[in-house]
């Protein structure tokens, strides 16, 4: 007997019906691209604030010939404001993006505060291409001198005396030339390294964004901080 010839099977039909496709239906969340641009806007200016305000007070080092060759040579100072700046300026540009958008709800903000950190390392590469990742903090300023370190060094070639140069002219040359080959042949040879301590500080800055994008999104939408509480209402987002 089919379900039309059984009324009584009609509701029960219904009911699964009904719930099978409120199973299939996706729960989607709508993606606010002004606010994300914001929130990166927001991130990388704030970067570039915490990066010149190291710069200012001697935290971070932008000569070209400043390389960490070995990671005990970081200062501290150099060491919290790297942390702190990628940390806080991608926690500032979540927020800003969970708050532009007037997201109410927890999952959703991670999410744009995600995006936004996906949004700002594009920023971030661009800076670095054109030779201002100095200015950006210390994980990047190490960044930028080590990916072109093997390409050339910053130390100045002594030019050859002349035909009716003296003695002393002569010998000073010698030197110098002596120094020039010393200092060329350690920095080809801390090249690895420096690269090497220079890709582990930019996977660090951008994981340490990364958390603070989400964690920034989080605070954004004004729900409590807890894994839990999700648990308590229905997100605004699901389609009933």
């Amino acid at each position: 007997m089919t379900v039309a010839q059984n009324p009584a099977r009609i509701e029960p039909y219904k009911r699964e019906v009904a719930a099978e496709l409120r199973h299939e239906r996706w729960a989607h969340c709508h993606v606010n691209w002004t606010a994300i641009m914001v929130g990166a806007l927001a991130a990388f200016s704030t970067m570039l604030l915490f990066g010149l305000i190291g710069i200012a007070v001697g935290a971070h080092t932008v000569t070209p010939d400043y390389r960490v060759v070995d990671l005990k040579t970081v200062g501290t100072g150099t060491l919290v404001f790297s942390v702190f700046g990628a940390f806080l300026s991608a926690v500032v540009g979540g927020w800003c993006a969970a708050k532009v958008a007037g997201i109410l709800h927890a999952e959703p903000a991670i999410l744009h505060g995600a995006i936004v950190w996906l949004a700002t390392v594009p920023l971030v590469l661009i800076g670095v291409a054109v030779g201002a990742a100095g200015l950006l903090g210390g994980w990047y300023s190490s960044f930028g001198h080590g990916s072109s370190a093997s390409a050339s060094t910053p130390f100045v070639q002594p030019v050859s005396p002349g035909a009716n140069a003296t003695s002393e002219e002569i010998s000073a040359f010698r030197t110098q030339r002596a120094e020039y080959d010393r200092n060329v042949k350690q920095w080809q040879e801390e090249t690895p390294r420096a690269t090497r301590n220079a890709a582990l500080g930019t996977i660090t800055a951008l994981l340490l964004s990364l958390v603070g994008s989400v964690i920034g999104g989080w605070m954004g939408s004004g729900e409590p901080m807890n894994f839990t509480h999700y648990r308590t209402r229905t997100p605004l987002y699901h389609i009933g």
